[in-house]
């Protein structure tokens, strides 16, 4: 099983998209928007990227399944976070859906070396960053291609708790209760790997 690797398209062009992606050796783009368009980058719209990035030798699959755009729930266990997208991600988490299309991903890392691409360039405003944390979560470990010569290890996110291959994002007070009750012992995940410069 390979590091997964995430990207944010952002507004490059696809020439240094493509670049990117060849300098941290990508087989195939793992495409986690809910919807996959650009009205002002449309060299990222799935009509278009699949076919640039075949020319270049890389694959292309949409994972709709690990989209954003979800919504919180009232009785949300995920409070630490204060953004609403954030936390309705979280909630969306605890779902089977969520597990399934994680799932997939993870078979995806036995033939190829994936970049989790989405929209935004910083990987903590967008999603893929909690992905990441539920990747850690199954002994998956995850890097941020920054450029063309740097990635950064992601770490979990530090209010996230995990049990088992569960992460959530409790509020301070909900963690404080849970602190005050005996709890088994959690496994300990790795925090940090070497980043390839």
């Amino acid at each position: 099983m390979q590091t997964v690797l995430t990207i944010g398209h952002s507004t490059r062009s696809i020439e240094e998209f493509i670049s990117l992606l060849q300098a941290h050796q990508v087989t195939r783009v793992a495409d986690v928007r809910t919807v996959p368009r650009s009205r002002h980058n449309p060299q990222f719209n799935k009509t278009s990227l699949p076919k640039s990035l075949k020319k270049a030798g890389i694959e292309y699959v949409h994972l709709p399944g690990l989209g954003g755009l979800r919504h919180g729930l009232p009785d949300s266990v995920n409070m630490g976070w204060r953004n609403a997208s954030f936390r309705g991600y979280a909630d969306y988490m605890q779902t089977p859906d969520f597990e399934m299309s994680l799932q997939v991903l993870i078979d995806l890392t036995e033939a190829d070396r994936i970049a989790l691409m989405c929209a935004e360039a910083l990987p903590w405003r967008c999603h893929r960053s909690l992905i990441a944390d539920a990747l850690l979560a199954h002994g998956v470990l995850s890097e941020h291609i920054m450029s063309l010569t740097r990635r950064e290890v992601h770490t979990l996110t530090p209010f996230a708790k995990v049990n088992g291959t569960k992460v959530t994002y409790p509020s301070e007070d909900a963690q404080t209760q849970v602190q005050r009750q005996p709890a088994e012992t959690p496994t300990p995940l790795p925090q940090k790997t070497r980043s390839l410069n």
